[in-house]
């Protein structure tokens, strides 16, 4: 009867491990700009152009990227260390990271780790992507 508390602490210890530190996580999306109901057009003129509700790629000084999908991206598989608003938590804050680092060394540390970071979290375009978002935080 003394091994029924044992184990069952064990699996609690187990179950709550297992749930940190994974990349696969899946969370909703970040919030999404509503998109606006259609108008009607008076008779005898062209209906306006719409512009798509999902945000375009954005140019700045780190280059092109996709905030909406970097900042989803980041929520998902980065949140859990760097806080939901980058506000830091058990890894550092990276508010400002952009004032200290350039895209190419934030995907290095994405690529290589550091610290207690892992290596590879986030891989390919997506990593680019982040790394770029993330250089843009000044």
């Amino acid at each position: 009867m003394k091994r029924i508390p044992l184990v069952l602490t064990a699996a609690v210890l187990a179950f709550s491990l297992s749930a940190c530190g994974t990349s696969k996580q899946t969370q909703p999306p970040a919030q999404q700009p509503a998109q606006q109901p259609a108008t009607e057009t008076p008779a005898g003129e062209k209906p306006a152009t719409e512009t798509p509700a999902t945000e375009t790629p954005s140019t700045t000084p780190s280059g092109s990227y996709d905030a909406a999908t970097a900042e989803s991206t980041f929520k998902n598989t980065c949140s859990g260390c760097h806080g939901q608003t980058l506000e830091g938590a058990v890894g550092p804050n990276l508010q400002k990271i952009g004032s200290e680092l350039n895209k190419e060394q934030i995907l290095s540390i994405l690529e290589k780790g550091k610290g207690a970071m892992p290596p590879g979290l986030v891989k390919g375009k997506d990593a680019e992507n982040i790394a770029a978002w993330l250089a843009d935080k000044k």
